[in-house]
């Protein structure tokens, strides 16, 4: 190989080595950039794999706050209300309020798991302050019990007097369900 570059003249010879100098440049080049371009790609997946840690990590948290919340609804079921009636009763005497007149209102079912039972009650001559202590009291109470109703009428002619007319419901969960609400139910 080496005999036919000598029987090139002296200006081939310099093309042929300034070609063999460009060539050897441009792979000395090529090395880098293509190294360099390995190692973007490798960033790049790195990258990609630290955002899906990142992911990963916010979504335990909101199935931890999923988990919490159906653990809340859980116990919050697991504690069965009192008989309706009777609890009212008793937490509007704890207020100094005078329960008028109480209704009790068919069992209504909510799916397969849950049935609600209520109760309308009257108050008559009630101030302003222990109304609003019950209403807090069977909020805080623990039971799944809720205010479904509230019609507050002024009596004229006296100060902080009012007729009031609260409906009540207790929510029970039947014995055959499973750890958590079934799908697709509305939890009150």
């Amino acid at each position: 190989m080496a005999g036919p570059i000598l029987q090139m003249n002296a200006r081939e010879r310099r093309l042929v080595t300034l070609l063999g100098f460009v060539g050897a440049l441009l792979v000395l080049c090529a090395v880098p950039v293509a190294v360099s371009a390995l190692i973007r790609s490798q960033r790049s997946d790195d990258d990609d794999l630290r955002q899906a840690l990142s992911d990963v990590q916010e979504a335990r948290e909101q199935v931890h706050e999923r988990q919490a919340h159906k653990g809340a609804i859980v116990a919050r079921y697991g504690r069965k209300a009192p008989p309706l009636a009777g609890y009212l009763e008793q937490t509007a005497r704890l207020q100094k309020l005078e329960v008028a007149e109480s209704t009790p209102l068919p069992d209504v079912p909510h799916g397969k798991h849950y049935s609600e039972h209520g109760t309308n009650i009257h108050l008559k001559k009630a101030g302003m302050l222990p109304i609003s202590r019950f209403l807090e009291a069977i909020e805080k109470s623990g039971y799944p019990i809720a205010v479904t109703r509230l019609n507050i009428r002024k009596r004229s002619g006296e100060n902080d007097s009012y007729d009031v007319e609260i409906g009540a419901s207790s929510y029970d969960r039947s014995e055959s369900a499973a750890s958590g609400p079934a799908p697709g139910t509305t939890v009150p």
